[in-house]
């Protein structure tokens, strides 16, 4: 058991300090095998390898075809198209709700968080600059917007945080629709008015927005060049109603997306292969940073004490949704990676919650909802996400990690209680 904890501190302290996941898990998962008693190349090239290539071959078609979907939304300006519309139509003077509801729009949509954060940001500036609200308040807005509730929480979000535990649970992207409803209101209602609370106390305090020296600004030349912002909103749509309404897998809901934008795009046609080789070219890294911790997961479940950390686990309470939501979390939590602390959790217990849901009388769909809720309420200051936003935002840990953890851990885990109290209550 210390090996399995030595492992995991090892795991978030190199995670924290910005070391790549793909090279540091093989190696704190062999430390956990050597101090186990295991065979260290036994423990490598077999137990690790195979959890790595299972997860890879199970969701590598999805990250693949989400990260085109997103990558040809961002080239051909339409995922622009749609933010400006909708910040337009709420008004410069609301600066947040309207950065809010743009990232929560094109997150819902399938457009993933990376890309929603470069096609969101100069909207953003030229926003938060026109209503003289302090640019560290940016970061919080899109954490908010994109890496909350339309992530895990929206029933039928087409994120791979609410897609991971369908398998496992023999669910459906609606699982838990009222638990995920009201983990919606929590988080988006109470991140919105931190958010507007903090940015009166920091008017309040002088804080105004502060150039930097890149130009940012959207001007009305660019807006002129965007494509029809209806037309660019249609490969969202397609892509959510196949999916939850007409119930098409998410492949082929997806390759409809992508095929819509190329229909709709087809005068830019010559940027289509460039932007699928760089979409592709992402969801490699994507992919491989995701099994790389559910590999490390799968060596941790070979050790033999593990069966004492499942009981402890599960002895937590004898509400099993309490025990599952918090081994969700915290491994979302030392892994930076919402998707990774989710695959490792599953790897490790899905089998059991699932048993446990047929033999308590839980529904599948309040585990599905749980999990999926939990690993999102994870955002500490080394989570990977986090760190992109903060480069490309321009802003530091300092500047912003206050509003972040607040929007993105503190409330998000109110929600995560309230679902579990729903759920235990029988309201799905």
């Amino acid at each position: 058991m210390v090996s399995i904890l030595i492992g995991l501190a090892l795991l978030m302290f190199f995670a924290y300090l910005g070391w790549s996941i793909i090279w540091v898990a093989p190696i704190v998962a062999g430390i956990v095998a050597l101090l186990s008693g295991l065979d260290l190349m036994d423990a490598y090239t077999n137990t690790y390898m195979t959890g790595f290539v299972n997860f890879a071959k199970q969701w590598f078609p999805i990250f693949l075809l989400g990260a085109v979907f997103g990558k040809l939304m961002e080239d051909t300006g339409a995922a622009k198209s749609v933010a400006f519309q909708i910040t337009r139509f709420i008004g410069e003077k609301r600066a947040i709700l309207g950065v809010l509801v743009a990232s929560a729009v094109l997150t819902y949509g399938g457009v993933s968080l990376f890309v929603v954060v470069f096609a969101i940001y100069p909207i953003a500036v030229a926003l938060f600059k026109k209503a003289d609200i302090s640019r560290n308040l940016i970061a919080p807005t899109i954490v908010l917007g994109a890496f909350t509730f339309t992530m895990t929480a929206v029933p039928g979000t087409p994120q791979i945080q609410n897609l991971i535990p369908m398998n496992t649970f023999k669910t459906t992207p609606m699982a838990g629709s009222f638990i995920g409803i009201a983990a919606t209101l929590v988080m988006a209602v109470g991140g919105y008015f931190w958010l507007s609370f903090r940015e009166k106390k920091m008017s309040a305090a002088g804080h105004h927005f502060k150039e930097v020296e890149e130009a940012e600004e959207v001007s009305k030349k660019d807006d002129e060049k965007l494509p029809n912002w209806i037309l660019s909103l249609a490969p969202l749509l397609i892509v959510v109603i196949l999916l939850n309404f007409f119930k098409i897998a998410p492949i082929p809901s997806l390759l409809a997306g992508i095929l819509a934008i190329l229909i709709i795009n087809a005068k830019q046609y010559k940027k289509f292969i460039g932007s699928i080789n760089e979409g592709t070219k992402g969801s490699v890294m994507a992919i491989i940073n995701t099994s790389a911790a559910v590999g490390f997961g799968a060596v941790v479940t070979s050790v033999p004490e593990f069966g004492h950390i499942t009981d402890m686990l599960l002895g937590i309470s004898s509400n099993p949704l309490i025990s599952e939501s918090l081994v969700v979390q915290i491994l979302a939590m030392i892994t930076g990676s919402a998707s990774g602390g989710m695959g490792i959790a599953l790897q490790a217990l899905g089998g059991t919650y699932y048993d446990l849901a047929q033999s308590t009388g839980i529904s599948p769909e309040a585990f599905h909802r749980m999990a999926s809720v939990a690993s999102g309420a994870s955002i500490l200051p080394h989570n990977g996400a986090l760190l992109t936003l903060l480069a490309v935002t321009k802003v530091t840990h300092k500047d912003c990690y206050k509003d972040v953890f607040m929007v993105g851990l503190v409330i998000p885990t109110i929600a995560v209680i309230v679902g579990i109290i729903m759920a235990s209550i029988g309201i799905i």
